[in-house]
């Protein structure tokens, strides 16, 4: 029992970090701008940013709520995060699985 204890703050803390990760990703997702996004993301920023984000607004992404996160069986670094989305202003009937990475400079949202 006291090695579950010992390992429920550092699960809670890895999918609290994740929720957030994804809720600032879409919060600042309309304004577009890389220097911000990009950081929240895995790939190498730039134009792989720009592209993504760009693809993103003109679909009109947004997110409605975070339905479920849980660490990843397989990798311990990584969180998989439910979320329900709106696109175009409509809310998707099926969520979406984003994955969220553990990185040295912190979370990074992988799309």
């Amino acid at each position: 029992m006291g090695a579950l204890v010992g390992c429920a703050p550092s699960t809670a803390s890895k999918t609290e970090a994740a929720r957030e990760t994804v809720r600032r990703f879409f919060t600042e997702l309309p304004s577009g701008d890389c220097a911000v996004l990009g950081p929240m993301l895995t790939g190498e920023g730039g134009s792989s940013c720009q592209e993504t984000v760009a693809d993103l607004i003109a679909h009109g992404f947004s997110l409605v709520e975070v339905l479920d996160v849980k660490v990843d069986g397989r990798d311990a670094d990584a969180v998989m995060v439910r979320a329900r989305v709106a696109r175009d202003g409509r809310v998707r009937e099926q969520p979406i699985l984003l994955r969220v990475e553990r990185h040295p400079e912190g979370w990074k949202l992988r799309l």
